[in-house]
């Protein structure tokens, strides 16, 4: 087995924050700080990466490989949970012209053993074809680390609410990895709102319902207009967005994921969306190595 609890902080705490905007909408707001769980392996990433790791050790494999970008999260927690876990990790990473220090994410992730092959972004795109290139001994955790082993780690944290009731669950979407996680859990009665932050995220119903194997679920609404511009991009009005409420609740968000499901789901409480009495769980994916520094 893997000491998961010896290295990452499980279960991570809710805290309640107060605003006026909450007192005049007569609305509740709590967050789930998974980015607690660990400096390098924060938030969903780790839920995702769990199970993963324990069929892998289990089936006795020794290398693994995964897919991402330059600035990935993913990538970040990948090379840390094989330098932790005693894993050989293996990265395809878009793009040919890069290497090992073309980025924060990368060199760290070298730093900690991590190997890298570097791929054209037309390559890349058919990252089934790259994967049956590999060596038989890799076992291969998908970009964004979502798969099917990943929605019960994601779904644990349904357990970690002990008791607490809330009326709405709110996550930010790349994937839709840890919407379905949360989904898998059937312990939740609320609704579950999520918001995509890449360009275009209809798409991510049918992703959703491929993940859970079962047409979209009713007690879910995706938001899909709160992409300020796709994937990593953002504007000035989301950055003084996140240095307004890291200031207030001195809680760090970054502007690719929590930033954006942050200023929707306050958006939404402004335009009285949300139910008087509503109890809002804001939960805190991490990412923040990939958050702009001043």
């Amino acid at each position: 087995m893997l000491e998961f609890e010896r290295i990452i902080n499980i279960p991570t705490p809710i805290v309640q924050i107060f605003d006026d905007l909450f007192e005049e909408k007569q609305v509740e707001v709590f967050v789930k700080r998974d980015d607690l769980t660990h400096e390098h392996i924060s938030g969903n990433k780790f839920r995702k990466l769990k199970y993963n790791l324990l069929f892998a050790k289990n089936k006795g494999f020794k290398k693994l490989a995964t897919f991402g970008g330059a600035y990935s999260n993913h990538i970040a927690a990948f090379a840390e949970a094989c330098a932790l876990f005693g894993f050989e990790g293996l990265g395809i990473i878009r793009g040919d012209e890069l290497n090992e220090n073309s980025s924060p994410t990368l060199k760290r992730a070298t730093e900690r053993g991590m190997k890298f092959t570097f791929v054209s972004r037309t390559a890349y795109r058919d990252k089934d074809k790259i994967a049956e290139s590999l060596p038989k001994d890799y076992f291969i955790i998908p970009e964004g680390g979502t798969n099917t082993l990943a929605l019960p780690g994601v779904g644990e944290l349904i357990n970690e609410l002990n008791s607490q009731q809330f009326d709405y669950i709110c996550t930010a979407v790349g994937t839709g990895g840890t919407m379905a996680g949360l989904l898998s859990n059937h312990d939740f009665k609320g609704k579950i709102i999520g918001v995509a932050v890449l360009k275009n995220g209809d798409f991510l119903r049918n992703d959703i319902s491929g993940f859970l194997n079962k047409d979209f679920p009713e007690n879910v609404m995706l938001e899909t207009e709160y992409h300020f511009g796709g994937y990593g991009k953002h504007n000035a009005e989301l950055l003084d967005f996140i240095k307004t409420f890291e200031a207030k609740h001195q809680i760090p968000l970054d502007q690719v994921y929590t930033g954006k499901m942050f200023y929707s789901i306050l958006e939404k409480i402004k335009k009285g969306d949300f139910e008087k009495g509503s109890r809002i769980l804001l939960i805190h994916t991490g990412g923040l190595q990939g958050k702009l520094r001043e």
